[in-house]
């Protein structure tokens, strides 16, 4: 049978199998191979919360989805075109994401009585148990494959199996009409100094998957998906985490500043200080905490020292930063707090992504304790969010809470490089001159930001720490002074509003219905919007990449509008916030609490039926 090749604009593919599986690499490689040939993309990789459940079992199974297309692609997709499903377990955790004509790719040789038992299947045939019959079913011996591939290579069997998903992948660059070359050099690059005899082994596993599916009838058509249209320049694909990293790093070399990092791991915010720690050529410290409290308050000391400092974490280490993030705001230290956030509370589910952070953020520390807090809304805006979070820091003289995402942090896209030209500096306000004895409290009328003295000039000494004092640094337990010095941390705060971009409308300036939306809810909620547009509905959509301070325009922003609906992946913690600062507005709410993103379609109808 001839296969007939077909142009689509865009497809959305799901690799699922035991952690042990290398799906997590599979769909890697699959999308960093479609970065390198033109296409847009959206990733989203869904780990397991066990270290190590039991093999073969539903709660042990890992995914990783991928959006490719040739046009704008804003999330990773609400469902599948092909299903990748290395085990029964994968295919019962995953059927549910596929679409109603979508492939479903199996190896048939892990469908056995125990792989079945495993899994809770009671039947022996589990596409009719899953109800999935009716879709195109490729049943691949993929193990048995792979061991005939290597049987004369001289691997042992374990290492031989730790090859199939390379067998998988050259089956779905078969099937979309993906080059191999991009692997065959990234396996080159992988084993060229530890293990150069696994190189020839992978590539001739990928090539013998790619010739196994041109040859097997089971595949009804492949699929073209061209290069999009881009804006020229270099591009790479690129993960929130590291693009958080490296927004940091641009922070870093725009300030003159040295960068510290000190942080205690913690899923899924590791990668950031895993990323940092290889620029020590670029005078970047790094320090792994003994535990989260420890973290915090080096960055605080490397603060004092003169560095940009940060330090990275998720929601459980948030809570336990929160005093000495109010001996930061007490100090008026600069220092960048970012919070990858996952799902709780307590320890939750680690590997899972939502917005729950939020009022942690606003309100989760002891006192009148005001920090500004800024969020970012995609993998590669994580780098703009860094960067800016940095500069607020440093020009104001205060703690910033970066809020992302585990589907943020763990998530890819196409980033476009900047030049660095196109960056402001950033100009702390170091003390360079004063009458008399330093007052570290003394503040610019204008932006009532206090000056930055470094230890060791001569002539600026002074005291700063936890106890209230007056503007001389002199310890004072007066009510007028607190009253003064609490109106004025606050009062900073929100001036830093003037300094900040304007709020945006995603469509018409007026009308019935304002989506709002912030953090990583952006692709998913300016997808739902254009559709309905698209369809002939009326909306418009707002997203708030700055959350304290609010943007000047807010309340004018939301005042052309008849109805308010924000959506957000929590109880409705932004809508509560905005209530709290805006109560002249009614505000809709649509939320999900899930430990998942959310899907296009439930916000195109979540929308419909707000209008």
């Amino acid at each position: 049978m001839q296969h007939k090749v077909i142009d689509v604009n865009d497809v959305v593919i799901r690799f699922a199998g035991d952690s042990g599986d290398g799906m997590q690499l599979t769909g890697s490689l699959f999308a960093d191979m479609s970065a390198i040939y033109g296409n847009e993309l959206s990733t989203f990789p869904d780990y397991p919360a066990e270290i190590r459940a039991p093999h073969g079992t539903v709660s042990g199974v890992s995914g990783f989805q991928v959006h490719i297309g040739s046009s704008d692609i804003n999330t990773p997709g609400d469902y599948c075109d092909l299903l990748v499903a290395m085990n029964p377990a994968a295919l019962k955790a995953n059927v549910k994401w596929c679409k109603r004509n979508a492939m479903i790719l199996v190896d048939a040789d892990a469908f056995d009585e125990i792989g079945m038992k495993r899994a809770g299947f009671v039947s022996d045939n589990p596409f009719e148990e899953l109800h999935v019959e009716d879709k195109a079913i490729i049943a691949a011996n993929i193990t048995s494959l792979t061991e005939e591939s290597l049987k004369d290579s001289g691997m042992d069997t374990k290492s031989i199996h730790k090859c199939k998903n390379m067998f998988t992948l050259g089956m779905a660059c078969f099937i979309y009409n993906r080059p191999l070359e991009y692997i065959y050099n990234y396996l080159e690059r992988k084993f060229a100094k530890k293990h150069p005899e696994m190189i020839e082994p992978n590539k001739k596993v990928l090539n013998d998957g790619f010739n196994y599916a041109s040859n097997i009838q089971a595949i009804p058509d492949t699929y073209v998906i061209e290069p999009a249209k881009l804006k020229k320049g270099i591009y790479r694909n690129i993960n929130g985490n590291q693009a958080t990293a490296w927004g940091l790093l641009a922070a870093s070399e725009k300030a003159h500043l040295p960068l510290f990092c000190g942080s205690y791991p913690i899923t899924p915010a590791t990668a950031i200080l895993e990323e940092l720690a290889i620029y020590n050529c670029l005078g970047v410290k790094t320090l792994q905490a003994e535990d989260e409290i420890a973290g915090i308050c080096t960055a605080i000391g490397a603060s004092f020292a003169g560095n940009l400092a940060v330090t990275s974490t998720s929601g459980p280490g948030l809570s336990l930063k929160s005093e000495a993030l109010g001996l930061a705001v007490m100090t008026e230290l600069p220092l960048v707090i970012i919070d990858v956030q996952r799902a709780g509370p307590s320890t939750g589910i680690p590997t899972k992504t939502e917005q729950t952070d939020l009022s942690q953020a606003l309100y989760g520390r002891n006192g009148e304790c005001p920090v500004a807090i800024v969020a970012a809304h995609s993998p590669s805006h994580c780098f703009d969010a860094a960067f800016n979070a940095a500069k607020i820091a440093l020009e104001h003289m205060t703690p910033v809470i970066l809020l992302s995402e585990g589907f943020l942090g763990n998530g890819s896209e196409p980033w476009l490089i900047p030049s660095m030209s196109d960056y402001p500096d950033i100009n702390p306000p170091f003390a360079t001159s004063c009458e008399g004895r330093f007052q570290p409290f003394q503040r610019d009328p204008e932006t009532l930001v206090r000056k930055w003295a470094i230890p060791g000039q001569r002539g600026f000494e002074h005291r700063i720490g936890g106890l209230e004092k007056n503007h001389r640094g002199v310890i004072s337990s007066d009510p007028d002074n607190h009253q003064l010095m609490v109106n004025e941390r606050e009062a900073k705060i929100e001036k830093i509003a003037d300094y900040i971009p304007a709020l945006e409308v995603d469509g018409p300036a007026s009308g019935k219905l304002l989506v709002v939306g912030w953090g990583g809810t952006y692709g998913h909620i300016i997808s739902a919007v254009h559709e309905l547009r698209k369809a002939g509905t009326e909306v418009s959509c707002v997203h708030f990449d700055y959350i304290k301070p609010l943007p000047k325009n807010t309340a004018e922003v939301f005042a052309a509008f008849e109805k308010i609906i924000v959506c957000e992946l929590n109880s409705g913690q932004f809508a509560n916030y905005l209530r709290s600062r805006l109560p002249q507005f009614n505000y809709l709410q649509f939320n999900k609490v899930q430990g998942q993103p959310f899907l296009v379609n439930e916000l195109v109808q979540a929308i419909e039926k707000a209008l």
